[in-house]
């Protein structure tokens, strides 16, 4: 398991809702390297199971409601509780759980969030979200080179 997983989820079509999406698309365009696999989704689903389970580490990317809009936060993750049930959404926890429950193993996992301030319909980000995208696929790039 020696490959890095990078998912990038959020709404690109509701403003700040995108940053984490937006991230793992710029990743994607400057990252080449075959032990990094980098995944864009509007929303995590239980079939991420399966590759965050086949990963060395995990990187989750998403928006935030609160917080102070474009600061980058990293949160150390772990399981959710093996009584856990899926709903209608997933949280990265309970992915790491099903990972754990379904494949026997839970790779090493982070979350960065950052923090918007808007999340009505529309493409643009604001320009502290725009920041703090840019700011952590820069982190990210020197972190992953080769």
């Amino acid at each position: 398991m020696p490959h890095t997983l990078i998912i990038g989820y959020g709404n690109a079509l509701r403003g700040d809702d995108g940053a984490g999406y937006i991230v793992a698309e710029l990743l994607s365009e400057s990252i080449h390297d075959p032990e990094v696999e980098i995944l864009s989704r509007h929303q995590l689903t239980p079939e991420l199971m399966e590759p965050i389970a086949h990963a060395r580490r995990v990187i989750f990317i998403d928006a935030s409601v609160s917080g102070r809009a474009g600061k980058v936060n990293r949160i150390p993750l772990r399981p959710a509780p093996a009584c856990a049930r899926f709903t209608h959404h997933a949280t990265p926890e309970s992915l790491l759980a099903g990972a754990q429950s379904l494949y026997g193993h839970t790779p090493e996992a982070t979350l960065y969030t950052i923090p918007g301030r808007f999340f009505e319909t529309g493409q643009e980000l604001t320009p502290s979200v725009r920041r703090a995208v840019n700011e952590l696929v820069d982190t990210l790039e020197k972190e992953l080179a080769p």
